[in-house]
């Protein structure tokens, strides 16, 4: 479903807010999205500025899956399916996005917003970025951006993601265009993360048809319907990025990092700048909840897989919990090994078997007290390639974060009598028969 038939359904269901009172972009808009618990909203009066703002299309697994035109149980294989089967996007000659050119930017005239006290700047965040590497073709990921001048922003590059890695090979400037903006499925689809050379465009429009076109100065195809693109190039000028509220709701340290020059923006005539606030509902979950099928797809290599949930409460990144048909006494560990690969930059993960609700904490946790030895179900790997966002890791300058991560099997042993971990049940009587 396009962007404006998802908005104006959420609003006629009442599942969108709108704000008709004019409001601030500094911490102002931030402080009502965070208030609002991040359900969907729309700011129709932004001070200073000639463009609304709207918010919370990605903020919980049913609106998501309403996006996609699914349900909540059925979201993971969706996204399995579009990973498996990337679809080739339609090229068209004219686009909404491209309605109105401005070959002179003044990124000013955005509504980049101030999140919290003590950021680096004004920041854009629901920022879908796109380059090409001449040896893999196309890339689709997120890269938040600090403004640092009329018509210059810093890119927060992740050292061995795609961007950074085309970035860092070249000797001259890398062209990137960023489209704020976008349907529930571009959105899902650049957080994926697939293998290098799948194209994420191409996964978007597996999920729901999604066509692009050219960008006016650059040789880069973006969706015909985003509200804003924003022509550039990453160049090899460094300028200060931060700092910034990342995942783990910590703030992320001052850094270096490139600068993206900006040559051109192209919008709708009535053009609507997303916002999504950083370290939140919105921002956890198009992290972690995109990495669910990439596990799933390698745990199911090597067991039979039933489910993978990306927790909160590791920051929407760090935690995972997946769910297995045991069949061998080696499965848990098995599913260990192979959800680190499914998601590199996890830190602690748990395989339980197919009768533990993965959503619910409380039976995960009794999974971990009833079905776990510390001397015989756990892996230790000390010294692996962890996440720059665990403020416990080990951070050099210049060098990859370090970190130990560990699995911990809590499976019903083999050779055991698995009557013992049932859960027991009482039956549910109607009590009213036991009050007239």
């Amino acid at each position: 479903m396009n962007l404006r038939d998802f908005l104006t359904k959420l609003e006629k269901k009442d599942k969108l807010v709108r704000i008709k009172k004019e409001v601030s972009v500094k911490y102002e808009v931030a402080n009502i999205i965070y208030s609002l618990n991040e359900k969907p909203v729309f700011f129709e009066n932004v001070k200073g500025y000639d463009f609304p703002i709207f918010a919370g299309i990605t903020s919980n697994r049913d609106i998501i899956a309403k996006g996609l035109g699914t349900t909540k149980d059925k979201l993971l294989f969706k996204l399995v399916d579009a990973l498996r089967n990337p679809k080739k996007p339609e090229m068209v000659d004219k686009a909404p996005c491209q309605e109105v050119i401005i070959k002179d930017p003044d990124i000013g005239k955005l509504p980049l917003l101030f999140h919290l006290k003590d950021d680096g700047g004004r920041y854009g965040s629901a920022t879908v970025a796109t380059i090409k590497d001449p040896d893999t073709g196309r890339n689709v990921s997120y890269h938040r951006l600090m403004e640092v001048g009329k018509n210059k922003f810093t890119a927060r590059l992740i050292a061995k993601r795609q961007t950074r890695t085309t970035y860092d090979k070249l000797d001259c400037d890398l062209e990137m265009a960023v489209c704020i903006g976008n349907s529930v499925p571009i959105m899902i689809a650049a957080s994926l993360g697939p293998p290098s050379g799948v194209d994420e465009f191409s996964i978007a429009n597996t999920l729901d048809k999604t066509s692009l076109v050219k960008c006016v100065t650059k040789d880069l195809e973006v969706p015909a319907e985003s509200e804003f693109v924003i022509e550039g190039r990453l160049t090899k000028e460094l300028d200060r990025e931060g700092p910034f509220v990342d995942l783990t709701e910590t703030r992320d340290f001052e850094r270096q990092e490139p600068v993206f020059v900006v040559d051109c923006i192209t919008h709708r005539k009535d053009a609507m700048y997303q916002a999504l606030i950083p370290g939140r509902l919105e921002h956890k979950i198009l992290m972690g909840m995109p990495k669910e099928p990439t596990i799933y797809d390698e745990v199911s290599k090597v067991v039979e897989c039933k489910n993978v949930l990306v927790t909160m409460g590791g920051g929407s990144w760090l935690h995972g919990v997946v769910q297995i048909k045991k069949k061998h006494p080696d499965d848990g560990k098995k599913a260990i090994e192979a959800a680190f690969n499914g998601h590199k930059s996890m830190k602690h993960v748990t395989i339980v078997d197919e009768d533990v609700d993965i959503f619910n904490s409380n039976a995960v946790e009794w999974a971990m007290a009833t079905r776990f030895q510390g001397d015989k179900d756990m892996i230790v790997k000390p010294g692996q390639s962890g996440s720059s966002l665990d403020p416990s890791g080990k951070h050099e300058p210049g060098k990859k974060t370090l970190t130990t991560k560990i699995g911990f099997d809590a499976t019903i042993p083999a050779d055991v009598d698995k009557s013992r971990y049932d859960v027991v049940k009482y039956k549910k009587v109607d009590i009213n028969d036991y009050l007239r």
